[in-house]
């Protein structure tokens, strides 16, 4: 099966716990540190195997084979990367039942990672899952003070809107709030508040 290693624990020695977003599960699973062990990281995608026994609550990643990226060896895409698939694990570690809309999120956000700013990828990426998880609030009104924002919108945590004014932060145009959460669509956004709604992802899915 196929996944995206969104967590990596080094236990004793080099051996690693593994978590895994796949089509169909959040794995797991114990990687044993071997030389002749194919090399992992965080945000790889992988295709590996599981192993059960009845000596360990843990299953075995064994089999491991990097699917790598067009944009496997530029630094700065995948450092951006693996600072997106980083944010999954502690939204999804509790979860017992995985849908496959995650997995075919980072697919499809993988595939468009050296098409633009990979950060215009991640926003309309969180757009969709927020969407998909029924947290989108597309409503104008304040999170803060309930009331109607008639001007620019303000985007905290969770992509919440509110009036500028009352959290003093980079605001960005209504149009270009319904092109992001009608249409799924940084269009309209310059880069500047791009990298605002990059830093306000950072805080947690």
């Amino acid at each position: 099966m196929q996944g995206f290693i969104i967590s990596l624990n080094k236990v004793k020695e080099e051996d690693l716990i593994v978590t895994i977003v796949s089509r169909e599960n959040l794995d797991t699973l114990y990687r044993f540190y071997g030389a002749r062990h194919s090399v992992i990281n965080l945000g790889f995608k992988i295709d590996y195997e599981r192993e059960f026994s009845g000596k360990s609550t843990i299953g075995r990643l064994k089999d491991v084979i990097h699917i790598g990226y067009s944009w496997i060896y530029d630094s700065k895409r995948l450092r951006l990367w693996q600072d997106f698939t980083a944010l999954f694990y502690k939204h999804l570690k509790d979860v017992e039942e995985l849908d496959s809309f995650y997995f075919d999120l980072l697919e499809n956000a993988s595939l468009e990672w050296s098409k633009q700013n990979p950060k215009r990828v991640a926003i309309e990426s969180y757009v969709k899952l927020l969407d998909q998880e029924g947290r989108l609030h597309k409503e104008l009104y304040c999170f803060l003070c309930s009331k109607k924002i008639e001007g620019d919108i303000s985007l905290i945590r969770a992509y919440l809107p509110t009036h500028k004014e009352c959290t003093h932060t980079l605001s960005i145009p209504q149009n270009a709030f319904r092109e992001l959460f009608e249409n799924k669509s940084t269009l309209f956004m310059n880069d500047k508040e791009v990298d605002r709604l990059w830093l306000v992802l950072l805080e947690g899915l």
